[in-house]
């Protein structure tokens, strides 16, 4: 439970320090006296934004510090869970430092921690109720989670909310596929061509160089094979003349007769024999030059064929062999994935099917748990309201089938008529402001025995109600408070004299400064108190025997 509160420097309040008791606990005083100060204070502490303006006028920063003593084990389970230690005497304290220019610096147990932490620890602590409760009721999207914190376990839920993200999942998945699917018909029926045509081109690198050159050679065959003719001709010689080779004999015999006493001579016709050879060799490579430079037509027709093919691929798919293969590879790489996705698609549609039937088996399972668990809610709630001064009145949990959501597919809207013969309707359309404050009480009383937070901070839970009904309010409170710290800002009279502590919020100017003051009220005190809420300034005789009168029966209730 929340044992201490202390506050320095938050709006009129410069230094307070309340220490709060077991059981009822309520703070009084005049408006604008500073009460709804101390909330924002322990909202502050439960990880609430702030701002600036909430630092007092002159002060570099505020500060709010927060002790709380049997501390659940939910609580020292979230501790563990964000990282803090719990010591020994299983309390806990929280600070927060919030500057003027509107920097927080807050600690658990000591320890820096961020605002998101506290958030989280602060819902194991304490939960806050105020009027804009009252206005969530009227917001039919809300009701479904009053439900769902009452029934009996959270499993069926849990296994919902587990199943509907993965068929979530599945959906958005199939979702892109399927969206993809006709571009991907398209783009594979593009991808099957081009392979088929670079498979089919059999495109080998260095192919059009080597082809480039074989067509040179076929297109000069020609003019090559009359040169090599020409030189046979001058070897040797033709029908008009006869060739060097035979016009060397003849010289190398008409000189052979000078060899014997004529040495250079045998040296000539050495090197005559040696011509001859060389000539011979010569009209040889020429004969092998002639046989490669066979002109084949048809050879030349495929060559030309084949470069004009790859000149048209190379145009479509890279400059080179050496690119148009890249292409291929890629083309290939992309053709299987469009194949993956094709059976990722058809494996999807089936895991889709297998998904929508279980989370909608989860989603009737969770709607009959929440329709059990609404026929008992609208007994206790009917029960409470009777004792809360609304007899005759009937509130029924409406139940209306909607699409799959994260929450399932129940529609939930909480009804009422508050008077014998009416149909209930909608909040929204028939409960007063007073009625408004009175159910929620019932609702937050029936939470209160299914919740594990050690303190219930009910601020200004009277509005819209006044004299039995309010008599009503304060014989609630002070039942939850018999298992529940309970911590009540309030405006009544009949609900400040339930309260097993009673603290006055006073306002007072000294010095040009407005200060609010925090004092526990004695048993006198608090009549004198009672005594004003009711009878405003002048307090006579006969208001403060009242008050102590209603202070004596009140605390005679058990």
């Amino acid at each position: 439970m929340l044992k201490t509160l202390e506050i320095e420097n938050i709006a009129v309040i410069e230094r307070a320090e309340i220490e709060f008791l077991p059981g009822f606990n309520v703070l009084t005083g005049e408006t604008g006296a500073g009460k709804s100060i101390v909330v924002d204070s322990i909202n502050a502490i439960l990880g609430e934004r702030t701002s600036r303006e909430l630092v007092r006028t002159g002060a570099q920063h505020a500060f709010v510090s927060a002790y709380f003593t049997d501390i659940d084990p939910c609580v020292s389970a979230k501790l563990e869970e964000l990282g803090y230690p719990k010591n020994e005497e299983n309390d806990l304290i929280i600070t927060r430092r919030i500057g003027a220019d509107g920097k927080s610096l807050c600690k658990i147990n000591s320890r820096t921690a961020n605002v998101s932490a506290l958030k989280e620890l602060g819902k194991e602590l304490v939960n806050i109720h105020g009027q804009h409760d009252s206005q969530a009721l009227l917001n039919p999207e809300s009701h479904i989670g009053f439900i769902d914190m009452l029934c009996k376990s959270d499993k069926p839920l849990c296994e919902y909310k587990e199943a509907f993200s993965d068929f979530m999942r599945i959906r958005r998945r199939l979702k892109r596929l399927t969206a993809d699917a006709e571009n991907n018909d398209n783009t594979a029926s593009l991808l099957d061509y081009q392979i088929a045509e670079l498979e089919n081109a059999g495109v080998s690198s260095g192919e059009t160089e080597r082809l480039t050159e074989r067509k040179k050679a076929l297109d000069n065959a020609a003019d090559a094979l009359s040169a090599l003719s020409a030189l046979d001709s001058c070897v040797n010689g033709d029908d008009d003349a006869p060739g060097v080779r035979v016009a060397l004999s003849t010289a190398a015999k008409e000189l052979e007769p000078f060899a014997p006493f004529l040495p250079d001579v045998e040296k000539l016709l050495r090197i005559l024999a040696d011509t001859d050879a060389q000539l011979e060799d010569a009209l040889s490579l020429s004969r092998a030059a002639a046989q490669q430079l066979d002109s084949d037509p048809e050879e030349k027709e495929a060559v030309e064929e084949r470069l004009d093919m790859l000149f048209r691929l190379s145009s479509k798919y890279g400059g080179s062999e050496e690119r148009m293969l890249e292409y291929l590879e890629s083309a290939r790489e992309k053709r299987a994935l469009i194949a993956t996705d094709e059976q990722e698609l058809e494996r999807l549609d089936s895991e889709y099917d297998a998904a929508l039937q279980r989370v909608s088996e989860l989603a009737a399972r969770l709607s009959n748990e929440r329709k059990a668990t609404a026929a008992e809610f609208e007994k206790n709630v009917k029960r409470q309201l009777e004792f809360l001064d609304m007899p005759g009145v009937t509130f029924k949990v409406d139940f209306q089938k909607g699409i799959l959501s994260s929450s399932g597919t129940d529609r939930i809207e909480f009804l009422i008529s508050a008077n014998a013969g009416e149909e209930p309707r909608p909040l929204a359309r028939i409960a007063s402001g007073g009625e408004l404050s009175r159910i929620m009480l019932a609702i937050k009383s029936i939470l209160a025995y299914n919740d594990t937070i050690d303190t219930l901070i009910f601020d200004e839970i009277d509005t819209g109600v006044s004299g039995r009904a309010s008599g009503r309010i304060g014989q609630k409170l002070k039942a939850l408070s018999k298992d529940t710290q309970v911590i009540t800002v309030t405006h009544s009279a009949q609900i400040a004299s339930f309260a097993d502590s009673h603290f006055l919020i006073k306002k007072d100017t000294e010095n040009g400064r407005t200060y609010s003051n925090i004092t526990p009220l004695s048993k006198s005190q608090r009549i004198e108190e009672l005594a004003r809420i009711m009878g405003g300034l002048n307090i006579t005789d006969a208001l403060l025997n009242s008050a102590a009168e209603m202070l004596k029966n009140s605390q005679e209730v058990n």
